[in-house]
């Protein structure tokens, strides 16, 4: 959450030559805006929404951007398999900025967004690093950069 995903995505495509997609911007062009499916539907329900989307977006060719809880369900993570994965990281510093007066579901409510932030993070890391090929960090480096360095992993790895 907040890494840079569909910033880095997009850049990595355009350097590669590829079409680029973001997950998170099909569910809402199809399904509405995230933050009213969990509303009315519930986490869920959002997670078969994306798990059906991600399975579709795979079979096409191009850069896929991952909202940071798809690798929550098992089918998905199966899929991810068959395809090079560049896990995105960023520090609890780095990230604070990128979090704050956003309209991200779970980091609504009461609690401390940076402190439920790290928490869902500590929850996920072990499926991102399962599903990872390679890890990046966005914590310090221009979000260019970060895309370069991935897209010179991509043509190094299907060289």
């Amino acid at each position: 959450m907040a890494a840079g995903k569909t910033s880095v995505g997009r850049t990595v495509a355009k350097l590669l030559g590829v079409p680029f997609r973001d997950s998170d911007k099909r569910i809402a062009a199809l399904h509405g805006p995230i933050p009213e499916i969990f509303a009315e539907h519930g986490e869920a329900r959002f997670r078969e929404i994306e798990r059906e989307t991600i399975a579709e977006m795979l079979e096409a060719e191009g850069v896929l951007s991952l909202g940071g809880g798809a690798v929550i369900d098992p089918a998905t993570r199966d899929r991810l398999a068959a395809v090079p994965v560049a896990f995105l990281t960023v520090s609890a510093q780095a990230v604070a900025p990128r979090i704050t007066g956003g309209s991200r579901p779970l980091l609504a409510g009461e609690e401390d967004p940076l402190e439920r932030w790290s928490r869902i993070f500590e929850e996920r890391r072990a499926w991102y690093e399962e599903v990872a090929d390679a890890t990046f960090d966005t914590s310090r480096m221009p979000m260019q950069r970060v895309a370069q360095n991935i897209a010179n992993w991509l043509e190094e790895t299907s060289a």
